[in-house]
């Protein structure tokens, strides 16, 4: 018996489907005390889409910020939104009733995860945490408690931004352009260079600790930041915080910058994926800011690799600088153009160099281990 003409298709028009449609937050920055400077770096960092590292005490807010920055990320694209429904579509992660994404993943792995639910792959091939993580946030807390061999097969995919899975049955190719934020603690109790309590470690179990982060993992990193307990006097501070809203206007505003910039190149969409020809384009640094980079990096001892990061982190900073001018108008073309090729200036450049003090020379240097 033929039941076909029982069955009626769906028709989903997934643009009206993605403009009803509202991202609604369950936390905010505005709850955040204090940390001033950490919440300029997730600023930054979702300014350019750039990865970025904390490094702090247990109880000093690591876990708390990094749940609340898909808060200031700009809007899915419905581009976007589509693509990232097809790989949760495709793992079955798709919630029930659940017809279109429309706000960017989250994930948040445990430590103790495999390389292969990482990176995808498996009997039945599927996308790994990596691949959710496309468009969105991947969160890794106590990062240096991942194993090794999980660590080290990060890094081809945060530098090309997808993943190819070959075994002898298939071949895969999985998309990988998620942001990077990780937390850490600075040594194996936890209290390295904290104001007020002391470590228990000896110098060489900080430094083992350390390097369970290898070189090449930390440089592909942009934005290393140290981070400190929050003061008594800021946590019973009753003046409102800046609300997540606010930081997101800058951020959204600097997107358009970088949207201006590399209108017409191929799958590059913010300052963090630019190429060593855009960055040679795009990131120019007069003489004062060239000296003041060789003096940094030499005393620094910072690899080649962190200067590409360093103009690319710094092109961001001038982005949002031109974005909170006066004048600037986002919907003017010719605003756009301007703040597309504004130049970097010796104050963003500095802003940028600080954001590298945890780079492997610089760490050994300060800490004098």
């Amino acid at each position: 018996m033929r039941i076909l003409g029982l069955l009626e298709p769906t028709v989903v028009n997934t643009r009206q489907e993605f403009a009803r449609s509202s991202e609604i937050f369950d936390c905010d920055f505005s709850e955040v005390k204090g940390q001033e400077t950490v919440k300029r770096a997730f600023e930054v960092a979702c300014a350019g889409g750039h990865n970025i590292l904390l490094v702090g005490p247990p109880g000093s807010g690591k876990s708390m910020m990094a749940k609340r920055l898909p808060t200031i990320l700009p809007p899915l694209t419905l581009s976007e939104a589509l693509e990232t429904t097809k790989i949760h579509s495709v793992a079955g992660r798709l919630k029930s009733g659940s017809r279109l994404l429309t706000s960017r993943p989250y994930r948040s792995p445990h430590h103790t995860i495999s390389p292969v639910a990482l990176v995808g792959g498996g009997g039945n091939p599927a996308p790994g945490e990596i691949s959710l993580a496309h468009n969105g946030v991947l969160f890794m807390d106590e990062f240096p408690e991942f194993s090794r061999q999980v660590l080290e097969v990060m890094r081809q995919p945060l530098e090309d931004r997808h993943i190819t899975i070959s075994r002898a049955k298939y071949t895969i190719d999985y998309p990988t352009g998620f942001m990077l934020v990780a937390s850490m603690n600075p040594c194996p109790c936890g209290y390295y260079n904290h104001p007020t309590k002391e470590c228990t470690c000896s110098p060489g179990a900080v430094q083992k600790y350390l390097n369970r982060i290898s070189g090449p993992l930390l440089d592909r990193i942009d934005l290393q930041v140290e981070i400190f307990p929050v003061p008594f006097d800021s946590l019973v501070d009753k003046t409102p915080s800046e609300p997540s809203a606010a930081i997101r206007e800058r951020v959204v505003k600097a997107r358009a910058i970088q949207n201006r910039r590399f209108n017409g190149e191929r799958l590059i969409h913010c300052n963090a994926q630019m190429t060593h020809r855009l960055l040679s384009a795009h990131a120019q640094l007069d003489r004062e800011c060239t000296g003041i980079l060789r003096d940094t990096m030499s005393r620094l001892d910072m690899s080649a690799r962190a200067y590409d990061r360093i103009l690319k982190v710094a092109r961001t900073i001038a982005d949002l600088d031109y974005a909170t001018r006066d004048g600037f108008d986002p919907a003017d073309e010719a605003s756009l153009s301007a703040a597309a090729s504004s130049p970097i200036l010796s104050d963003h450049l500095y802003e940028a160099l600080a954001y590298r003090s945890l780079d492997r020379g610089s760490w050994g240097k300060t800490t004098g281990l």
